[in-house]
């Protein structure tokens, strides 16, 4: 069914959540306004702070994501709250849509929750993230946090999307190990800690302060990532978490680090939407035979992958 995206895109800047919802399940679904929407968001856009947090399952996210949420409103900001979580194998809705540990924000008009199923995609994202971040800020959202999927190794790809990066451990569950394994070191821009009430809190800090030693690069100017000992739950270290994440945002800001990710956010974006495009198009080309007849003559050695594929793209083009 056709909208009036200008009057939905009006709506969505007013601060109505059924007109930011019904744009967000746009972008999820690949509506055929798809385009008409992102074109009408984008002179709205590129305003708000976004905010990662990700981590293993169990660690406090969603509770680390209340308190965030809870002191930016303390701060009067519009808060947008983007939480990926584990598709349904049946419906590919999110499997913890009820968002029950952050109820407390869900009748206030100054904050957007919203759960996204990842639909099997890898990286802690759903594919519809970095769009569905573009709704929420062109919405009038001052923060956006995305809340990823706790899938370990492959859950780097935050990274590539918020301005600063949270990573969450908690003491006794392997973290400080794990965390050099799936690459956690290159892409936290503030750790923490969370139930630093548990016995061995102050080892899994000691664990990351060596092994932070060892990955530390020699221009003094870098930015070192800050270790925050919380207890999310109680209500300890927040304040400090939340005074670490203005610091990295101000050091951002003048080292012209705060352009760069952006810029490189946005042309990852450009990217995947290309690719999606081209291989739409190679789809269609498998309905015929030249895709075929390219792979029979890899296959009798005639030519080779790289060779074909340049056909491939020759066809395409033209």
């Amino acid at each position: 069914m056709t909208v009036d995206v200008g009057d939905l895109v009006t709506r969505a800047r007013a601060g109505e959540p059924r007109a930011v919802a019904r744009l967000i399940s746009m972008v999820e679904n690949a509506s055929p306004q798809l385009r008409e929407v992102m074109a009408a968001l984008a002179p709205h856009a590129g305003h708000a702070n976004v905010i990662g947090l990700t981590g293993s399952p169990g660690v406090g996210k969603s509770t680390t994501t209340s308190v965030l949420v809870a002191a930016y409103r303390g701060q009067d900001k519009r808060v947008g709250v983007l939480a990926v979580d584990p598709s349904s194998p049946f419906t590919g809705g999110a499997l913890l849509g009820d968002r029950v540990r952050m109820q407390e924000h869900a009748t206030d008009p100054g904050v957007y929750i919203r759960s996204m199923g990842s639909r099997g995609h890898l990286g802690g994202l759903s594919w519809a993230t970095p769009q569905a971040v573009r709704v929420l800020d062109a919405a009038g959202c001052d923060v956006v946090i995305v809340e990823t999927v706790g899938v370990g190794q492959a859950e780097v790809e935050i990274a590539s999307l918020a301005d600063s990066t949270v990573v969450l451990l908690a003491p006794g569950m392997g973290d400080g190990i794990q965390a050099a394994k799936a690459g956690i070191l290159e892409i936290a821009d503030v750790y923490v800690v969370n139930k630093a009430d548990r016995d061995g809190a102050d080892h899994t800090i000691r664990d990351l302060r060596n092994m932070m030693a060892l990955v530390e690069g020699s221009d003094p100017h870098a930015w070192k990532p800050p270790i925050i000992k919380t207890i999310a739950s109680q209500g300890e270290g927040n304040e400090e978490l939340v005074a670490a994440l203005a610091k990295h945002h101000d050091w951002m800001a003048g080292a012209g680090e705060l352009d760069r990710r952006r810029t490189a956010r946005i042309a990852d974006e450009i990217e995947a939407i290309a690719v999606t495009a081209l291989r739409e198009q190679i789809g269609d080309l498998r309905g015929g035979s030249l895709l075929d007849d390219l792979a029979g003559q890899v296959l009798a050695g005639s030519t080779d992958p790289y060779a074909a594929a340049d056909q491939l793209l020759a066809a395409i083009a033209t």
